[in-house]
């Protein structure tokens, strides 16, 4: 519990980022041949991505967008492909989904009803005003852990995500695509990924788990799509982080030791707030 109160208050820090939300998304496409990959990258303050899966006759929707103008965005997109949406997946993120059916990985639709993560979503609200839609009436469906879905002949593999993050799940898309909370990449990690030394572990051993799957391109609700070589690269990242962990004994030490390792890395100006996370007792 002390933990979830931990990653929800460090969730709550991003209303401090400001309330300058109105962005403009744009689309890229992955063809796999037997489905595709529309990524939508919000470009709003959390740097959140959306997802539609493309089939044969349907799509499915992962992790919709909240803003309203990225709402309007997506859904104007999702109605120029021209089929009906057959599932819509909620796993970290509520977004726009309004009062249609929804489907959730197990724990995650109780964990959204806590008190802390009815905060967050309430922080939002004040934060970012009429600029975010309404929270989702649907239905919702619960999806159990470990189990394979398939829709339009595509298979969703629901598996749990890193320990260290909410109680959804990691899914493993058409034996291609594995999503995460927070997609790989080539920068510094930030503190809301990282909020403990436990955390490193955590992410450590979900990446593997990634890239053991057979994955070509890994995707977050943060972060949008990257390929192989950023899911190793964030393997050495955490490990450098733990080594460097122990011979630095104060935060900023160890953001001087980062940068120095790292000299041209994006994401360095965030390197303090991370390094006192995971110092803070």
């Amino acid at each position: 519990m002390k933990r979830t109160k931990k990653i929800i208050a460090t969730l709550l820090a991003m209303l401090t980022i400001g309330t300058n939300a109105i962005a403009q998304g744009s689309f890229e496409t992955h063809d796999y041949g037997t489905f595709k990959l529309h990524v939508y990258y919000s470009n709003d303050v959390m740097a959140d991505a959306s997802y539609i899966i493309e089939g044969k006759d349907s799509l499915i929707t992962l992790e919709q967008p909240l803003f309203k103008n990225n709402v309007q965005q997506y859904d104007e997109y999702l109605a120029k492909l021209g089929k009906p949406v057959e599932v819509r997946i909620t796993d970290y993120h509520l977004g726009g989904t309004g009062n249609n059916e929804i489907v959730m990985a197990e724990g995650m639709s109780k964990f959204v009803d806590e008190g802390a993560y009815a905060a967050m979503m309430k922080g939002f609200a004040q934060s970012f005003g009429d600029k975010i839609v309404a929270l989702p009436t649907g239905k919702r469906t619960k999806i159990p852990f470990n189990s394979t879905q398939t829709w339009n002949g595509i298979t969703f593999e629901f598996r749990h995500g890193s320990t260290s993050d909410f109680p959804a799940a990691s899914i493993l898309i058409g034996k291609r695509v594995y999503f995460t909370h927070w997609a790989p990449s080539k920068s510094h990690m930030s503190y809301l990924q990282l909020s403990s030394p436990k955390a490193i572990d955590a992410e450590l051993t979900e990446t593997k788990k990634a890239i053991k799957s057979g994955a070509t391109l890994f995707i977050g609700g943060h972060g949008g799509a990257n390929d192989k070589t950023a899911a190793q690269f964030k393997i050495d990242y955490l490990k450098t982080l733990k080594k460097l962990m122990k011979q630095n004994r104060t935060p900023q030490a160890l953001a001087d030791a980062m940068r120095k390792t790292y000299p041209n890395l994006p994401g360095a100006e965030g390197l303090e707030q991370l390094t006192k996370t995971l110092y803070a007792k």
